[in-house]
């Protein structure tokens, strides 16, 4: 993040718009312990798996019993999608906490962007929807019908597909990065794919989730994205 900060300071006048997205969590969410017990009524271990087998056997059922039939349609729907089996995340980026927060150096350029360029930075919160992960800014893994803000963002998509280059930072690599970039690249088309640019430098993946990213950068590699450090731009 000091590295990105330095990366918004430099390239600053060039920046038209920037989009920042945030997980905006509750304590109660299906990727958190407190949704979870097992057969003895005890909750999972942050970075347990929970596959859609374990919830049909019942070895992990929802702690209410009224959302256990969501419950078990998530996970198999998660898994149908063919990204991810569900993953148990300690408490994470709470609304109203440190965690929700941008990295002091961070904002703090942030701001200063605004200030000189006579503009708001477009911030893009995700993820408080309790019954679905949301790792991407484009959308749920798993849409709520009945919560827009979990369907496709097609403001986002029409201000990127405008854009004349797309730069990409941000954690964690492998996850919220990897399916943002998969979703933009989904829907925005070959040629604007191109445009992408990720800054290796100014990102990294979950630890013990180092495979998912190094997967995400060949997948989109092969797809036309390109990654360079950030002092290979605007230096």
């Amino acid at each position: 993040m000091l590295r990105l900060s330095r990366f918004i300071e430099r390239a600053s006048a060039s920046l038209r718009a920037v989009h920042v997205t945030l997980d905006s969590h509750h304590p109660l969410h299906i990727a958190h312990p407190l949704w979870w017990i097992d057969r003895t009524g005890h909750p999972p271990a942050p970075f347990t798996v929970i596959r859609a087998e374990d919830v049909q056997t019942g070895k992990w059922r929802s702690r209410n019993p009224a959302w256990q039939g969501r419950s078990r349609a998530y996970v198999e729907a998660l898994e149908a999608g063919g990204r991810y089996t569900l993953v148990v995340w300690p408490e994470h980026c709470l609304i109203g906490h440190w965690g929700h927060n941008v990295h002091p150096a961070v904002a703090h350029q942030l701001a200063r962007w605004a200030r000189d360029r006579l503009q708001t930075v477009d911030y893009i919160f995700k993820g408080s929807n309790p019954f679905t992960e949301h790792y991407s800014a484009v959308q749920a893994e798993v849409p709520d019908p009945s919560d827009p803000g979990t369907l496709l963002n097609a403001r986002l998509l029409e201000a990127l597909s405008a854009a004349d280059s797309i730069i990409v930072a941000g954690e964690a690599l492998s996850h919220c990065v990897a399916n943002t970039v998969r979703d933009l690249a989904c829907n925005l088309g070959a040629v604007r794919t191109a445009k992408l640019t990720l800054l290796a430098d100014c990102t990294s993946s979950v630890g013990g989730f180092e495979n998912l990213g190094a997967d995400f950068l060949g997948e989109m590699a092969a797809r036309g994205m390109k990654s360079v450090r950030s002092v290979d731009l605007f230096g």
